[in-house]
């Protein structure tokens, strides 16, 4: 009998890790990783059939739950792929506002990877920090939504309602506590000499990989590639905007995390924007019979509750046809494929989901390399199983 010279571990589904049910079958050669697979399907939901079953407006509680830390990118991203379908114009403060509460959503989501990430790799403190300024980001939601987290705020032709009176005030305070809270992330992790061994040259991708395995977002914009969708097909008024492509140049799990805090000071320069250039104007484009009147109108006047109870109950027609439309979420380029078919529901909807196709890359990171540095691979990636099991 030959003699075994490898050992087969299983690395989760139930890993603290793996920020999830992600379960990765490690081959080791000693301590050396010959071969990586990691195995989804745990937490599978059925989001895009559900959605398929749905009315265009009740599917949209559904994009909520994907990336559960990204809720408004995947309603901007939902949104606009309905209305590019049903060729909806929203008005120009619907677009500055979306913008406005996309860039604080990723800048949320990246605070949660921060400190998760950080925990994983033994920086206790950090999940403290992050979650201390994520909390002023998560008063805005309150107030806009009211709720923390799954708040389908973004509806289909505008906002659920309108902005409220003090938004400016919480959002800029949100600006000031993130502002001052990145000297303290810089100063606990990116000149610690402990943190900078467990990161640099860890689970590196070159540029010419990265395009290979179709990564998007920090994943690739790590590797040196300048690409964001916000400056590339620009969607929702960001042609508006004035700000830089944030990239990493080695490819490794520490030039993710110096790009992602970029990122972040990128987002609080677009937001500032937002509010200091905020038009007036109304909160949802007037669609009788697709875009849900004002609730205002709806206990007042006939007619608009009239079509408030139609579309809640028989929603609206789409044409025939299918439209794709990609956003810059905070994990990558995050699209909707949308089929219509002529009825209230849509015949087809497909996600690409940045999470799903980024942790393709799984093998790529960590083959070759030490079994310890598998935990940081993963962090460094940036997954969320709500969105790769969808």
């Amino acid at each position: 009998m030959p003699e075994q010279k490898t050992v087969t571990l299983n690395m989760g589904p139930q890993h603290p890790s793996t920020h999830g049910v992600l379960r990765v079958v490690v081959e080791l050669d000693g301590e050396r990783v010959v071969k990586a697979t990691p195995v989804v399907g745990y937490l599978h939901t059925g989001i895009e059939k559900t959605m398929e079953s749905k009315l265009y407006y009740q599917a949209l509680v559904c994009t909520d739950r994907m990336d559960y830390l990204a809720p408004m990118s995947n309603n901007l991203g939902y949104c606009l792929a309905v209305e590019k379908l049903m060729d909806i114009e929203v008005p120009e403060k619907v677009q500055w506002a979306r913008v406005c509460l996309a860039e604080l959503t990723r800048i949320k989501s990246h605070l949660v990877w921060l400190g998760t990430h950080s925990i994983d790799l033994g920086a206790m403190s950090m999940l403290l920090y992050t979650f201390r300024d994520r909390e002023s980001i998560i008063d805005v939601y309150e107030a806009c939504g009211g709720q923390r987290m799954m708040t389908s705020y973004i509806r289909i032709g505008g906002l659920a309602h309108e902005l409220p009176v003090d938004f400016d005030k919480k959002v800029r305070r949100a600006v000031k506590q993130v502002n001052e809270g990145l000297a303290d992330y810089e100063n606990l992790l990116t000149n610690n000499e402990i943190f900078i061994n467990r990161t640099r040259n860890v689970a590196v991708i070159s540029a010419e990989d990265a395009i290979a395995w179709s990564l998007s977002g920090p994943m690739l914009r790590g590797s040196g590639v300048k690409h964001d969708l916000r400056k590339a097909n620009p969607y929702s008024g960001y042609e508006n905007f004035d700000f830089e492509i944030a990239y990493g140049e080695k490819g490794d799990a520490y030039d993710r995390y110096l790009l992602r805090l970029k990122e972040i000071r990128q987002s609080l320069r677009i937001i500032n924007q937002a509010l200091d250039g905020m038009p007036e104007g109304p909160y949802r484009a007037r669609v009788p019979g697709v875009v849900l009147p004002p609730k205002e109108d709806v206990l007042y006047k006939m007619e608009s509750m009239i079509f408030h109870f139609k579309i809640i109950t028989e929603g609206f027609k789409a044409p025939v046809g299918s439209i794709y439309q990609a956003i810059e979420s905070p994990k990558g380029e995050l699209g909707f494929l949308i089929t219509g078919d002529g009825s209230n529901r849509p015949r087809r909807v497909r996600v690409r989901p940045p999470s799903f196709i980024n942790l393709a890359s799984l093998p790529r990171l960590v083959e070759g390399g030490m079994f310890s540095d598998v935990v940081c691979a993963i962090g460094s990636i940036d997954i969320v199983l709500g969105e790769v099991d969808r």
